[in-house]
């Protein structure tokens, strides 16, 4: 009678040290189409939004209102994304989110009623910010740690190509007749393809599994994705328990925890706005304020969004570098002086001077708009690799979800003040404003802030 030998494992700390090759790269490969997916459905809206003005015929308001409850249902999204993958584990939740806004996609594109097409679009929101904020944590807890930060944004890279795409497409397809902005809608729901193949192939996070004292089936996972037996006995000994949520809420605020929430909630509610008033203003100011014509208007917010990709790429490149927070401060800063430029070209650019053929602003704002874009990316993404970092898995994703929902009622609270900026000091005083916002959290990130980049998730906690 024959016996097996019981299999040698290696002591090892979960992907630490292990090249991402084979099953591991296909994970990330349907992240990044997820990814992808997600923002056709976070960025179409801001394209089709005049079109949908001129074939439904409502007020400018309610795109206003559109918007608002987007913003709600991101934050709900944070938040309830966070605290749910925290429970029922990063892969169930990252599902369930595509599903939610590729299918809330088609509704809009279906939908001829004003509430009800509210209602689709709140639901999107909240599916696409479940699925950002789940997926911070999963990206943390399935990369080495000498390359966290490179695949959080090598991912972001190859999803944010959608906003670029999805721009020229909008410019395209509505102009094919009434009502062709559904078919945007419809593409969107699209994401249900990485979503089949997610069932498939995407795996539970093993730091979660093992939280859940399922160590077996976190040794499993490690193994069917590097092909290495890894012991991770150790790791399940000194893990927490597991803990309720109210008490995740109130650890961020102690001792251990409460200098690193706080040097990120300084960050976030002055970055984030800074961020969305580039990404989301520009084709606005651009029509609105300067006086371009619509189509101008769109195809240079086209333009600039090529810097969307491009700003997730610089963060894979430099996130791993210093600590993490020196690339941080360097891009808040960069981002400041290019913002102040941005802003003074209409007055500054000598309007007799060609530029690529025209003689006005077009081509002048479209090159310094779309590296000022690609810095507000790099930023954004390098924080979502601190903020994963910052915490222990027992409460990662619920404490990313504080954090980003409390980005984004920062961004709907400092909406309406933009316009009020503009009316009385045109473009050199909102730039300001976004100058001085993203330089506000640079000496609380220098000083205090915590030096993660490089080190395990578990020499950080």
């Amino acid at each position: 009678m024959s016996t097996h030998a019981p299999v040698e494992k290696q002591p090892g700390n979960y992907f630490d040290g292990l090249p991402i090759k084979g099953p591991h790269l296909i994970l990330f490969f349907i992240i990044m189409a997820s990814y992808f997916f997600e923002q056709v459905d976070n960025w179409n809206f801001g394209f089709i939004a005049p079109k949908l003005l001129e074939d439904w015929h409502v007020e400018f308001a309610v795109i206003g209102e559109i918007n608002f409850f987007y913003f709600v249902g991101m934050t709900l999204g944070g938040l309830c994304g966070g605290v749910i993958s925290d429970f029922i584990g990063r892969r169930k939740t990252f599902l369930i989110s595509i599903c939610i806004f590729s299918t809330a996609s088609v509704l809009n594109g279906l939908t001829s009623s004003v509430p009800l097409f509210i209602f689709f679009r709140a639901l999107t929101g909240f599916g696409i910010f479940c699925l950002m904020v789940c997926s911070q944590a999963y990206i943390a807890e399935m990369s080495p740690a000498e390359s966290r930060g490179k695949w959080q944004g090598l991912t972001a890279t190859a999803g944010f190509s959608a906003v670029p795409f999805i721009g020229f497409a909008c410019a395209w397809i509505i102009g094919q007749g009434h009502e062709a902005w559904r078919h945007i809608f419809y593409f969107g729901g699209a994401g249900l393809i990485p979503l089949l193949a997610g069932l498939k192939y995407l795996k539970e996070s093993p730091r979660w599994l093992v939280s859940k004292c399922r160590v077996q089936e976190a040794e499993e996972v490690v193994f069917s994705l590097s092909g290495r037996h890894i012991d991770l006995a150790d790791a399940a000994e000194c893990l927490p328990p597991r803990i309720p949520v109210h008490e995740v809420l109130a650890g961020m605020f102690q001792r251990k925890y409460l200098l690193r929430t706080l040097v990120l909630m300084a960050a976030y509610i002055t970055t984030t706005p800074a961020s969305f008033l580039v990404t989301n203003w520009t084709a606005t100011l651009l029509k609105q304020g300067l006086g371009f014509q619509p189509q101008d208007a769109l195809l240079a917010g086209a333009l600039i969004s090529i810097g969307v990709p491009a700003g997730c790429f610089l963060s894979a490149l430099i996130s791993d570098k210093g600590g993490r927070k020196i690339p941080l401060v360097c891009l808040f800063i960069s981002a400041a002086i290019l913002g102040v430029l941005y802003g003074h070209i209409p007055s500054i650019w000598p309007k007799e001077f060609l530029t690529f053929g025209r003689t006005d602003l077009y081509w002048p704002l479209i090159i310094v708009g779309t590296p000022l874009t690609a810095l507000c990316m790099a930023f954004g993404f390098t924080m979502f690799s601190y903020t994963a970092e910052s915490y222990p898995t027992r409460m990662r994703n619920t404490a990313a979800g504080v954090h980003n929902a409390l980005a984004r009622l920062s961004v709907a609270c400092t909406q309406l003040i933009i316009p009020v900026l503009y009316m009385s000091g045109g473009m050199p005083r909102v730039y300001w404003a976004f100058t001085i916002l993203c330089l506000l959290p640079v000496p609380v990130v220098a000083i205090w802030g915590l030096r993660s980049g490089g080190k395990s998730l578990e020499e950080v906690e």
